[in-house]
């Protein structure tokens, strides 16, 4: 797959992951103990071949860019080729935010213009699942489409008012499309995941930003599709995936992780996930400590008893501390006599001794960074 390269867009709408990403974005949130959300995307598209990967950064970027560095872990650093990140140009006009995701391929049309490949991949952020590229494009050939779009049965990636809903006909060829519907009418949900020709790309966002238009979706997909000028077919990902726009996802997600059987599936010894390396001591359990059923990093300091919770590198849990159904980002502490269930409690938080947190599952506390309670 020489001939094919990534681009991963990472200026999404995080407002509902609210303190989660104050300081972040969503693809740089931390999930399943030592992974990033980028990390699932950028594995996949190394896995099927890609050594010419973008990254479109929008804010609050530096998170983003410090776990991504060189892109070796991914063995994206080469002289020519590599991990591109491209960073937001700011002017007096362009403050760094832009309105869609066509404003930000003009803005780095030079990259599209540089890069040698006939094909590109792009995707969004907001989607955490382990898929064969390679696969989706060998479709996208062989049906000589002009557009390929990766989608998912799975019911639970369904949102009121929120992402595209496909309607397919019996090729597999799209018929219609829903973006932001109300209610959504079809069971096909877009995974923000496509494969078509760099110069088809390139010439679609020019016209579509010279109109005014922002939206990939609304704007050239629909369009597309009702007007019949381009064969757009779709590839149903038959794994599990995860849409990542809420606390309440954030969340589930990481629960979900703790289940074997998910874990297995998402993970696969035929598609690696790769990550940033750092060299921690192992997790050091005490004497009287005591854990149930988590993901606990390397670097970790258990005394204390820890059930049904995912806990990342440097957490440390005292003694007489108990850990419920919680995930505990880098360098969190839980003191002496402390209980703490249902709770998200970002990098360097801090819950005192004795203090008593417990939030509903469906609606978990969050606990920001670096606050100490």
């Amino acid at each position: 797959m020489k001939d094919v390269m990534g681009i991963i867009y990472t200026g999404e709408n995080d407002a509902r992951l609210r303190e989660l990403t104050v300081t972040r974005a969503i693809a740089a949130m931390p999930v399943a103990g030592r992974y990033r959300v980028i990390d699932f995307l950028v594995s996949s598209m190394v896995n099927g071949g890609m050594k010419n990967i973008g990254v479109i950064t929008q804010k609050n970027y530096h998170s983003l860019m410090d776990h991504l560095g060189s892109g070796k872990e991914w063995d994206l650093h080469g002289k020519n080729e590599g991990l591109h990140i491209l960073p937001p140009f700011l002017t007096r006009e362009n403050v760094g935010v832009y309105p869609g995701l066509l404003d930000a391929l003009r803005s780095n049309s030079n990259f599209l213009v540089r890069s040698k490949q006939e094909y590109v991949v792009l995707s969004n952020s907001t989607i955490i699942y382990n898929a064969h590229l390679d696969e989706l494009i060998r479709y996208y050939k062989d049906t000589g489409a002009d557009i390929t779009l990766l989608y998912t049965k799975d019911p639970s990636m369904k949102r009121d008012e929120y992402g595209t809903y496909l309607s397919l006909d019996k090729s597999g060829n799209v018929i219609d499309l829903e973006v932001q519907p109300t209610h959504p009418a079809y069971d096909n949900t877009y995974m923000e995941v496509l494969v078509t020709k760099r110069e088809l790309l390139r010439e679609l966002v020019d016209k579509a930003v010279s109109h005014g238009q922002h939206s990939l979706d609304r704007d050239i997909l629909l369009r597309l599709v009702q007007d019949k000028s381009a064969k757009i077919n779709a590839y149903e990902y038959k794994g599990k995936s995860w849409q990542i726009d809420s606390v309440q996802s954030y969340f589930r997600f990481n629960m979900d992780i703790l289940d074997p059987k998910m874990r297995k599936g998402l993970f696969r010894d035929d598609l690696p996930v790769f990550t940033k390396v750092r060299d921690e001591m192992p997790a050091y359990y005490g004497v009287n400590s005591h854990s149930i059923n988590s993901l606990v990093a390397d670097g970790c300091q258990i005394d204390g008893i820890v059930e049904n919770s995912v806990l990342f590198r440097g957490v440390k849990i005292a003694a007489g501390a108990h850990v419920k159904n919680c995930i505990i980002m880098q360098d969190g502490q839980v003191h002496d006599g402390a209980y703490i269930e249902n709770c998200i409690l970002d990098k360097q938080s801090v819950i005192k001794r004795n203090a008593r947190l417990i939030g509903p599952e469906a609606y978990p506390i969050v606990i920001g960074k670096d606050v100490v309670i």
